[in-house]
């Protein structure tokens, strides 16, 4: 494991331009900030019980770092994706504010290979008439996708439009039969993986591909965030549309658009960041995480600037304690391409390291709009663990099912290895547990019955999209 300590001075950190929001005296000048609205002797008492700590970390204290991440997205092409200068940024907010609280910060660097959207994203239509399509609006880039400039005819593919429809638009390679070479394929949604259309569209001589969205109910018409997977081989650029484009293109004669996909496709290096509060028991470790990065498409401002806050704002408001056991806070890079940065720490922690672990408590994506109250079922008390659970676990569910009781507030079980950082953690036995309110699953309308909100849609309408901002939140969730 590389570990790299960062002194409490400029000299180990990354600066950005002194003007953007994200310089380093901005960054001191939030950090500063953060406890203003918090009840006034917050900043000098030491939080050591239960309802201390529940009143010192406030909603505000919270809500200052994601607009923090906010501003930082803004100033670096609206992403804070790994591998760039908004993830970089991120990085040295986090580490500046812990270090302001009295925190020794490490890093822990990693190299993975990264895809990301850079410079102009365009889709233009030139025939029947010219006009301009809005970027993460009305289209976005599948990741992973090739870049590439290019102007061509469309050709749709195996369409199958209207509600209720089945549509395995471009699965098969029959799907192109009389394709003309070096047209655009106009690909719908539904029957098989992005990756497999792309595939045969490349196949059949498609110089570009869009895939828009499938129309079968009323949530699969908006602007999906699609991936084609890591194994695609980068050919031709693909991007996404929403369905109503889909529909007017299909049935649009001569149709010739424009399209213009520039992307970074390459290895980086990224970090992990971590602080501790050192126990008189460093034999067992609490370790509470939440990932650090967003995707290529936005800011990720719940995803996951809301966990990302709860933890910093949390280990702030614990700076002054000096607990029984070590807790260790930890902020994970790459979570995006595959929870690359605590799979990293996991595999190169010394074993002996590794069973001080006693539990890991994750928080991804906490303040979704369109929310349920899920906890981690970490010991399978309720089934929802495939390898059985960790019988140690039923003490974090818990506290979190005793806290939710006590307020009369519902909550619901899920499953611990819904793809986020406690899945390294978990699959090395170590107990597991963390709270979630929904990513891009459907709300069913049996949960909207129980905590409102609209069935049918997504718990995060704006998941993996440019508009995840600081908007994108529920405060009632959140707090």
């Amino acid at each position: 494991m590389i570990i790299v300590s960062i002194s409490a001075c400029d000299d180990g950190v990354v600066n950005s331009d002194t003007n953007s929001p994200d310089s380093i005296a901005n960054i001191e000048s939030m950090a500063k900030a953060s406890n203003k609205g918090a009840p006034v002797n917050c900043a000098n008492q030491v939080n050591n019980n239960t309802k201390k700590l529940l009143d010192c970390v406030t909603i505000d204290g919270v809500r200052r770092h994601q607009a923090a991440f906010q501003a930082i997205a803004d100033a670096n092409n609206g992403t804070r994706v790994s591998g760039s200068e908004g993830y970089n940024a991120s990085v040295d907010y986090v580490s500046h504010m812990l270090m302001e609280a009295g925190y020794e910060v490490e890093t822990q660097d990693f190299d993975f290979d990264a895809w990301y959207p850079i410079g102009t994203q365009s889709l233009e239509q030139t025939s029947p008439f010219p006009f301009s399509y809005a970027f993460n609006t009305d289209f976005n880039i599948m990741t992973q996708s090739a870049a590439g400039n290019l102007t061509a005819s469309v050709t749709a593919v195996d369409l199958s439009l209207g509600s209720g429809n089945l549509s395995t638009s471009g699965c098969e390679a029959s799907d192109f039969a009389g394709f003309p070479a070096g047209n655009i394929a106009l690909i719908q949604r539904g029957g098989c993986t992005f990756q497999l259309k792309a595939i045969n569209a490349e196949a059949a001589g498609a110089s570009g591909v869009i895939i828009f969205n499938q129309g079968n109910i009323p949530g699969n018409e908006g602007l999906q965030n699609g991936t084609l997977g890591t194994t695609y081989s980068f050919v031709i650029p693909v991007m996404g549309a929403t369905y109503a484009l889909g529909v007017e293109w299909a049935n649009t004669p001569g149709l010739v658009l424009s399209m213009e996909v520039n992307v970074f496709d390459g290895q980086v290096t990224t970090q992990n960041v971590f602080a501790e509060l050192p126990g008189k028991n460093a034999d067992n470790v609490v370790l509470a995480g939440a990932h650090l990065d967003a995707v290529p498409a936005g800011p990720g401002i719940n995803d996951n600037g809301s966990g990302s806050a709860a933890i910093l704002e949390t280990a702030l408001q614990m700076a002054k304690i000096k607990p029984e056991y070590t807790v260790r806070f930890a902020w994970w890079g790459a979570e995006e391409f595959g929870l690359i940065g605590s799979n990293y720490y996991v595999a190169n922690l010394p074993f002996d390291e590794l069973q001080k672990i006693a539990l890991y408590l994750n928080f991804d994506m906490i303040g979704s709009p369109n929310y349920v109250y899920f906890i981690y079922d970490g010991d399978n008390s309720d089934g929802f663990a495939p390898f059985g659970g960790v019988v140690e676990a039923a003490a974090i569910e818990d506290v979190f099912e005793e806290f939710y009781t006590e307020r009369g507030v519902p909550f619901k079980k899920t499953s611990p290895i819904i793809g986020s950082d406690q899945l390294a953690f978990y699959s090395s036995d170590i107990p597991v547990g963390g709270l979630l309110t929904g990513a891009g699953l459907i709300k069913t309308p049996e949960e909207a019955d129980i905590w409102g909100g609209t069935a049918g849609d997504q718990y995060d309408p704006c998941y993996h999209l440019a508009c995840d901002t600081f908007d994108n939140v529920s405060m009632e969730a959140l707090e």
